[in-house]
């Protein structure tokens, strides 16, 4: 069993609103504990002993999720830049404390697999260069792509404008004239486009297909999945 938490801070916590907001939710029935309506806010109670509504509580020990992110949006919550992409999510995630995040970015002009947590932890396992963690791109170029290009990146040592180190080895597949695949274990800004510009090519459309051992496979653009938490320690 979890560890016993207060009732209307386990809800508020899980994005059901303020804690006066929530103390009202349970004043007025809308949970109960072990399938018994509770009016208690004080009670203190394991998370999967509690109905919402109805419903056991989403990921109340900790949340982790795979989107498909679409083409157009951004990874901030400013929308000055145009749409978002915690429009796409639950209103309720938005509210939990800690507070849901993207796992690195994606930039406006590429689509594809990001991942989303409210564990501080997993955004550090996910994100730190000593975790060795493979992205593959699907990559559309301008030209027709030169098979010296498999080499120059494979060797490493490729410097990028404005950097000091040079890039980690990654494993470019020709997939046909105009299109690869790129396998990368780091992540740097913009770090795809600027690699084939580095070289005289120009990426026109960028899909990140796949993060570790996460697979977007069928999920459609906007769309997100639970994934089960792993054990961070």
């Amino acid at each position: 069993m979890s560890q016993l938490r207060r009732l209307d801070q386990l809800l508020a916590n899980l994005g059901h609103g303020s804690r006066r907001e929530v103390r009202d939710l349970i004043e007025r029935g809308n949970v109960e504990v072990r399938g018994e309506i509770c009016y208690d806010i004080d009670l203190r109670v394991a998370p999967e002993e509690v109905t919402f509504r109805g419903q056991p509580l989403e990921a109340p020990d900790g949340l982790l999720a795979m989107l498909h992110k679409p083409l157009g949006y951004v990874c901030t919550h400013s929308d000055k830049e145009g749409p978002t992409i915690y429009e796409l999510l639950p209103e309720a995630w938005l509210k939990r404390n800690p507070a849901v995040t993207s796992v690195g970015r994606l930039d406006k002009d590429t689509s594809g697999l990001l991942l989303m947590t409210d564990q501080g932890k997993l955004v550090q396992r996910f994100t730190s260069p000593k975790s060795d963690i493979q992205k593959v791109y699907e990559v559309t170029v301008d030209r027709p792509l030169d098979p010296r290009l498999i080499e120059v990146f494979a060797k490493g040592g490729l410097m990028l404008n404005g950097e000091d180190k040079p890039c980690l080895p990654a494993q470019l597949q020709i997939v046909d004239d105009l299109h690869g695949r790129l396998i990368l274990s780091e992540g740097r800004y913009h770090q795809v486009r600027r690699m084939f510009a580095s070289q005289g090519w120009e990426v026109t459309t960028l899909h990140r297909s796949l993060f570790g051992e996460y697979s977007l496979e069928d999920l459609e653009a906007g769309q997100w999945r639970l994934l089960p938490v792993p054990d961070v320690g």
